[in-house]
């Protein structure tokens, strides 16, 4: 299999593979998500070279499932995870936020535990608010478990219009951002906070995949026929395939985290990234047909 190409991570100096797994993966509607399951999903994945893994306190089993069955290769991949979170109700399959340091600091304690681990690359807060975040003095909190060698580097998960103040604050090392073809407002931030050294690690880059095949609404989908994007892809290219190579085309983007139970999407995700990013002249007519059908980035300050 051919190597995965590799980016660096921001200031963190990790290098990454521009395609990275995301396991908020779990629903309680498909019974065939075990952890015999996930075990064989999982070592694929790291076989496959994919050397870039995001997880949550809060994706179910997930950390727990990671440190069970990867606990013995975390020497071949880069791990980040998310705090802010409390216990996930497994049948809602979701979890309240708490943005507290004390909770911050239950939630990597507990982290590191389901893991089977002393310490995390990454340490990412789970979408919250400016306003939260400075309430809960979570940056603060959080420099602190660096301070203390419980993880390595500190990001957000973060979207507009958060993510310019959090910028501004200069203090995380990491953002990870929404952006594809079919969701275009970060584009241009995404340029901005990578000049200020941020690692790039974005989410929905194949916008959960084309409707009847990934999880995609048909609103969003809708977006690539009324750019007529279908008229760019070579012959054979899934619509899923050509966005995930529109995403990595973005000269910042560092590495893509695309979640999926379907070894057969996780080929095609391999095969779409070492097909390369899209040619120059494809790029910029897929994006003078994306401005032309109303899906712009949103204006950079």
């Amino acid at each position: 299999m051919s190597k995965l190409p590799t980016a660096v991570l921001g200031r963190t100096g990790l290098e990454v593979t521009r395609l990275g797994f995301g396991t908020a993966l779990y629903r309680s509607d498909k019974p065939h998500w075990t952890e015999e399951y996930a075990s064989g999903l999982y070592n694929t994945v790291v076989d496959s070279g994919i050397n870039f893994i995001d997880t949550a306190y809060d994706y179910v089993f997930a950390e727990k499932w990671i440190g069970r069955i990867l606990g013995s290769r975390y020497g071949e991949f880069h791990l980040a995870t998310k705090g802010g979170c409390t216990d996930t109700n497994p049948e809602a399959n979701n979890s309240e936020h708490e943005w507290t340091r004390d909770n911050l600091f239950r939630g990597i304690e507990g982290s590191l535990r389901k893991l089977g681990r002393d310490s995390v690359d990454i340490l990412q807060l789970h979408n919250p608010t400016v306003a939260e975040c400075e309430s809960g003095g979570l940056a603060e909190a959080m420099s602190d478990m660096k301070a203390q060698g419980l993880v390595n580097w500190i990001g957000v998960s973060s979207t507009l219009p958060d993510l310019p103040e959090f910028l501004e604050w200069g203090v995380f090392d990491v953002m990870q951002i929404p952006y594809s073809a079919l969701e275009r407002e970060h584009e241009d931030w995404i340029t901005r906070a990578a000049a200020e050294g941020v690692g790039i690690i974005i989410r929905g880059g194949v916008a959960q995949g084309e409707v009847g095949v990934g999880r995609g609404s048909e609103e969003r989908w809708q977006k690539f026929e009324n750019a007529s994007l279908d008229e760019l892809l070579q012959e054979g290219e899934s619509r899923s395939a050509f966005v995930l190579r529109y995403t990595l085309t973005h000269p910042d983007v560092h590495t893509v985290i695309v979640g999926t139970t379907s070894r057969e999407h996780l080929e095609e995700n391999i095969e779409a990234v070492l097909s390369g990013p899209l040619p120059d002249s494809v790029y910029a007519e897929a994006k003078r047909r994306l401005d032309a059908a109303g899906e712009r980035p949103a204006e950079v300050s």
